[in-house]
């Protein structure tokens, strides 16, 4: 019936029952609704896996519709909705997975839990009574097959043996307790296995049919299919983990190169500069020698000697700049000699 229903909802559309008013107001549902599954538009729907097994979820109280999921594929925010549906899915699943592995839990300690018989009940007084007298007949049956054995009356010797054994067997059954029921259980359940992806019971060493129709079957296939896909999210979100940190390093990285990059460049500028003002140093030495026409070793000392003086001259002119006029005047004209008329 359901299947009938979305194949009209997608031939002829969720609003083909309303009346021409109600159409005014009807929108039809978009893939990005909420009354829409996520877990139906991105993979799968938890609730469609289990359906009619021990393990039923129930119907989804949300929309499934093909219809709308290919217009999710096709929509171009779809990789910007993948990886948040695929989050929710991941969520809802990991509880599955962590309430079916608590059965599972349970049921290997059940199969785990070793049978220890029973202490024996103590005897009545008449089972004790009577096992006294059954002992006190085999220890006189045994003192007269020993005194017919030595006497050499075999025949007489083995038939008493025989005395011995019945009684002997009357002994065994009365000593013997019933077992108790839930023993019984335990011990058959040590002939059960458990199945560690959908935590059914299984019989021990079964046919091969039975236990390919389990493989086959909408449980263990469903916790199959949940189970793989917590594996493949938790794959991917470690690999984007990793390329994400493969990335800050290689920033890292670079900006480190290009720190040394700048402070190479600040160098070499400074080096340049350097060289630079050497050579116009040099470049002025030896136009003073060839303007003097001296030696080079005379014409460089006497440049240099210029240069300190000058430079000295400058340093002294400009201190004397610096200074006030009237503390100037006041400070030449003490020193300035007194003329005489």
């Amino acid at each position: 019936m359901d299947a009938q229903r979305a194949l009209l909802d997608e031939l002829m559309g969720t609003a083909r029952n309303l009346t021409e008013d109600e159409k005014k107001g009807h929108r039809e549902l978009r893939w990005d609704d909420k009354e829409v599954c996520a877990f139906y538009m991105v993979r799968f729907c938890p609730h469609d896996l289990f359906v009619n097994t021990r393990s039923d979820l129930g119907p989804c109280h949300r929309v499934h519709d093909q219809k709308l999921k290919e217009s999710f594929e096709k929509s171009s925010r779809h990789d910007a909705y993948v990886p948040k549906f695929e989050a929710e899915l991941a969520k809802f699943c990991e509880k599955l997975v962590m309430d079916l592995d608590r059965r599972v839990r349970r049921g290997r300690e059940r199969l785990a839990q070793e049978v220890e018989p029973a202490p024996p009940a103590p005897l009545s007084a008449e089972k004790s009574e009577q096992l006294s007298v059954l002992e006190e007949k085999i220890k006189n049956l045994l003192e007269q097959v020993e005194s017919l054995g030595e006497a050499g009356k075999v025949d007489e010797a083995e038939a008493l043996m025989r005395k011995v054994e019945a009684l002997n067997a009357e002994k065994t059954v009365l000593t013997q307790q019933p077992q108790n029921d839930k023993v019984l259980m335990l011990a058959q359940e040590k002939k059960m296995a458990l199945c560690e992806v959908c935590g059914s019971f299984l019989v021990a060493n079964d046919a091969a049919e039975r236990t390919q129709s389990h493989v086959t079957g909408k449980q263990h296939i469903g916790y199959g299919m949940v189970r793989d896909f917590i594996a493949e999210f938790k794959e991917a979100k470690e690999k984007a983990r990793e390329e994400e940190r493969l990335v800050r390093e290689k920033e890292v990285e670079e900006r480190r190169k290009q720190r040394e990059k700048e402070n190479e460049s600040r160098r070499s500028r400074s080096d340049s500069g350097d060289r630079d003002k050497y050579r116009d140093q040099d470049k002025d030495s030896d136009r003073y020698r060839e303007r003097n026409g001296r030696g080079s070793r005379d014409g460089e000392r006497e440049w240099r000697y210029k240069n300190v003086r000058d430079g000295g001259r400058e340093r002294h002119y400009n201190r004397s700049r610096s200074r006030s006029p009237g503390r100037h005047s006041h400070r030449r004209s003490s020193r300035s000699p007194v003329r005489r008329y």
